[in-house]
């Protein structure tokens, strides 16, 4: 076994004759596998890293691949060049000062400048096995490390923006970058002068700030987005625990950005080992119950709470390796806070013992704890996966969670085991629920997907025949069907509009909530198992798209509509989201938006009662006229959203539901899960 030791490249100049300057950075493979990748040196042809690695080499017959390219945020790097350095012509213990041509496979005769290395050759000792081993194990430690502070966001508007359209306009949108994290902005249509209102919080990992790097793209449906402008903001000049408004000119005087950023300290998050707990001391359990008493309710609304989450161990894991083993890690994520055990290795029954502190900011949020199996030299295997909703923990309870495939819709191999604690302030989680939610800056893009598509058309199709249904149960009163329901309905109705007041309305939604309740505790639940029938061929799809890549040619000849089907079958979703939301919560789904729905109607209908409606709406409308002059900057929310936001849909009750152990499953799911 070999060690190569590489350092100092440098590239000459580039004859390109498609750009000015460049952003390269270079990328090591051996055997195919990537083992390194340089920094990007910004805005240089002629670049110098002047970086050191040791990199492990099991074969002197395999060569070292090379290949440089042009760093584009936003975008597909561009590719610069390669080239071979073959191992077996090196000397041992010798340095060896070298000079590699960059060539193109596809035009190798083009000149593409090349790279400087010294290298050395030398033999592999026990200690250079565990100093590389350590390497290994900083660099994971280096990725779970505890964010030192938040940089909270408020994208206001866009000024004098460039045209990108025919029409002279633009649909733009913004993308923020800071370290590995990115946020991306909704998209407003035909406009140079955008008004976004947006707000999210990003992770401060570095103690100066970083370097928020910013990006304005236009919008273009079936084609590539086009670039506008982009920014960069150094978070270091800015001082803490102060918002700054900040005009920020894109580069090239494309226009201007208008932002509100305010960097704070870090709220109560860590690490720790199961021996240092902090809700087992009785004295700090206390200080933390009294900190989200019912008395300190309206101090620092985002402080909802904390919750505490002991990652103990798993058991039965999938072998990921050829070894018939794995090494296994888990993350555990709270909308955008992402914490990281340590990696236990060659094991399908790792112990962690690790405990995760959280601050909640929504109490409506998910706990996600994600298993996967660390490689030296690719992207982690994904082992399994449990969604956990804050409001659904029981305190103190230890408990074994199936895990599930990607999509959260049935098991996978193995279980793990977790205990968790929360505790909040229930006056503020209340409050916040009429708030926006915060939104996830790492999530996937929308894909086209027929069975996605049918399956959010089937959705909306049962929300429009429940109204349909309730329709022609209507009309039957009004055809004597029954002789005895339609007179009860005809003497309600005769007593209702005789006595009707305004305040009755919520009444009657409060009778409703009230009606469900009762028949939930004699045990009538309501039926959910269509829902998981309908994702189950959405998970065949999943399988399918690996093995039968050639079978799609439907999709294929619809790619240059994908963004307009992925439009149509989110608009569906989101209708069939909005019905499923306010069935559950009448349904009781979530009793905590239950009960904080009868309290807003209770209040509501006492409020009509004693004081006239035209006050009210008189009070509403002068309110809504006057907040953009006593707030210029204020994001517009509507509470009665915001509140549904917070109430799962179907298919979110199914990916939250507790799963049974794979032997209660059918055999036809057994086939499925294990194709082999």
């Amino acid at each position: 076994n070999f060690s190569l030791d590489q350092t100092g490249q440098n590239i000459t100049e580039y004859n390109l004759t498609w750009a000015r300057t460049s952003d390269p950075y270079v990328k090591f493979k051996i055997a195919g596998k990537e083992v390194f990748r340089s920094k990007i040196i910004h805005k240089n042809l002629n670049p110098v890293w002047d970086e050191r690695v040791c990199l492990i080499v099991d074969n002197l017959q395999e060569p070292l691949y090379i290949k440089v390219f042009d760093y584009d945020f936003g975008l597909q790097d561009d590719f610069m060049g390669s080239a071979y350095l073959y191992l077996d012509s090196l000397e041992l213990q010798r340095s060896l000062d070298v000079q590699l041509d960059l060539q193109d496979p596809q035009c190798p005769d083009q000149d593409l400048g090349s790279l400087e290395l010294v290298v050395t050759l030398f033999p592999r000792s026990t200690e250079d096995r565990e100093q590389q081993q350590n390497l290994r194990l900083s660099d994971l430690y280096r990725k779970s490390q505890l964010w030192r502070g938040i940089v909270s966001i408020r994208l206001i508007e866009g000024r004098n923006l460039i045209p990108m359209d025919q029409n002279g306009l633009s649909d733009p949108y913004v993308k923020f970058k800071l370290g590995p994290q990115k946020y991306k902005s909704k998209t407003i249509p035909k406009t140079l002068n955008p008004q976004w209102r947006e707000q999210f919080d990003l992770h401060l990992y570095d103690e100066e700030g970083g370097i928020l790097e910013i990006s304005v793209w236009d919008k273009d449906i079936g084609m590539r987005d086009d670039f506008i402008g982009q920014c960069q903001l150094d978070l270091s000049k800015l001082s803490r625990e102060k918002t700054h408004k900040l005009e920020l000119e894109l580069e090239e005087d494309k226009g201007m950005l208008v932002l509100l950023v305010t960097l704070t300290a870090t709220v109560t998050v860590s690490i720790s080992d199961l021996s240092v707990n902090l809700l087992d001391d009785p004295h700090e359990r206390q200080q933390i119950i009294k900190r989200y008493s019912p008395l300190r309710s309206f101090f620092n609304l985002k402080d909802v709470g904390m919750v505490q989450v002991k990652i103990l161990r798993a058991e039965g894991l999938m072998a990921a390796d050829v070894t018939g083993k794995s090494d296994p890690f888990c993350i555990a994520e709270l909308c955008n806070d992402r914490l990281q055990t340590h990696t236990v290795y060659k094991t399908l029954n790792p112990e962690w013992n690790k405990v995760f502190t959280f601050n909640v900011k929504d109490i409506h949020a998910v706990l996600e704890i994600t298993v996967y199996d660390e490689d030296r030299d690719r992207s982690a295997d994904f082992l399994g996966k449990v969604a956990i909703p804050l409001l659904n923990i029981r305190n103190s309870e230890q408990k074994a969670y199936v895990l599930k495939n990607k999509e959260l819709t049935r098991p996978t191999k193995g279980v793990i085991f977790l205990e968790a604690d929360v505790i909040f302030n229930a006056v503020k989680a209340s409050l916040r629920t009429f708030v926006p939610p915060e939104q996830k800056y790492i999530e996937e893009e929308a894909k086209v997907s027929k069975q996605m598509l049918q399956q959010n058309f089937n959705r909306v199709k049962r929300c429009v025949l429940f109204l349909i249904n309730t329709g022609s149960y209507i009309n039957s009163c009004f055809q004597w069907e029954s002789p005895r329901r339609s007179l009860c309905a005809f003497l309600i109705f005769v007593v209702v509009v005789w006595n009707f007041e305004i305040y009755m309305v919520p009444l009657s939604l409060l009778l409703l909530l009230t009606w469900n309740y009762f028949l939930l505790a004699s045990g009538k639940e309501p039926r959910e198992g269509t829902m998981e029938d309908l994702l189950e061929d959405v998970d065949d799809e999943y399988d399918k798209d690996d093995k039968d890549s050639e079978k799609k040619g439907f999709l294929d000849k619809f790619y240059a509509v994908q963004d307009v089907i992925i439009t149509v079958q989110n608009a569906l979703d989101e209708v069939a989201c909005f019905g499923e939301r306010v069935k559950n919560t009448f349904n009781w789904s979530v009793p905590f938006l239950s009960w904080l729905a009868i309290t807003v109607l209770c209040a509501g209908a006492t409020l009509i009662y004693f004081i006239p409606l035209r006050f009210i709406v008189l009070v509403w409308g002068i309110n809504k006229f006057t907040k953009k002059l006593r707030d210029p900057y204020n994001i517009e929310n509507n509470e009665l959203l915001d509140f549904l936001s917070r109430v799962p849909s179907d298919i979110q009750l199914v990916q939250y539901k507790d799963l049974k152990a794979e032997t209660s499953q059918s055999p036809s799911k057994k086939r499925r899960n294990n194709p082999g």
